[in-house]
């Protein structure tokens, strides 16, 4: 069931069957000089891809590519839409989809969306629609969930695409914890504080590790769409515990 490959026919069920769609969010911006602009697309749409692989019966939405990256604009080929169209967007989209579906997903591969998703599918449940959004990450021992373009995601990236990754650039960038520097990359930014992008260091990044992470995150999403525990609030779906 991938949406773009599918007729509006395939989709008309007489039975009245419930569709679940699952929509990738993903962002268009600098990961330092080793990974694409696309990455936090490329590990959104690698979840989609994995759940509706596990339940075809899913509906695999295309990704949307553009986020909320305005702390990425010191660098060139971030394309960031901002909060408030990106919260249009979401909320349009569902009040579209919902028309059809009976319930909305959007996995999130980008930190900058969450105020977005959280406002938006909040007021999409406060309107009646089944929505839930949930991140795409996961703690597996003994990787650093470090903050941008660091050993987590340039794993992913080379168990994912590993033909896109340009392992000879990488290089650590500003590795204090997100706590300390927070302050100073709301008020100037990425590239106030990285030259190179980077908050956290890509060494020791394997193919292997991407692979368990990938396994990890998988599984979580799967088990919080399962359960299917969003917040009243803000629509983030919880992860089962264990």
């Amino acid at each position: 069931m991938i949406l773009a490959d599918l007729t509006w026919t395939d989709l008309a069920d007489p039975a009245g069957r419930p569709r679940t769609v699952v929509v990738p969010i993903g962002s268009t911006e600098q990961h330092g000089p080793h990974l694409p602009l696309g990455t936090d697309t490329a590990v959104a749409s690698a979840v989609g891809s994995a759940l509706h692989d596990a339940d075809p019966a899913l509906v695999l939405a295309p990704a949307l590519p553009y986020g909320a990256a305005g702390e990425h604009e010191g660098f060139p080929g971030t394309v960031s839409i901002g909060e408030q169209a990106l919260h249009t967007v979401l909320v349009e989209y569902g009040r579209s989809a919902c028309r059809w579906a009976s319930r909305l997903v959007l996995l999130n591969g980008h930190g900058g969306n969450v105020a977005a998703l959280s406002s938006a599918v909040g007021l999409l449940r406060e309107e009646g629609r089944d929505a839930g959004w949930l991140s795409c990450v996961a703690d597996v021992a003994g990787v650093p969930l470090d903050a941008h373009a660091g050993r987590y995601e340039t794993s992913l990236l080379t168990h994912l695409h590993p033909e896109r990754v340009r392992a000879e650039r990488a290089a650590a960038g500003e590795t204090r914890p997100i706590r300390e520097i927070i302050d100073a990359l709301r008020s100037d930014g990425i590239a106030g504080l990285s030259p190179n992008g980077v908050l956290g260091d890509p060494a020791g990044a394997s193919a292997a590790e991407g692979r368990a992470l990938l396994d990890a995150i998988v599984a979580g999403a799967g088990a919080a769409i399962a359960a299917w525990d969003p917040s009243p609030r803000t629509g983030r779906l919880r992860v089962p515990a264990g």
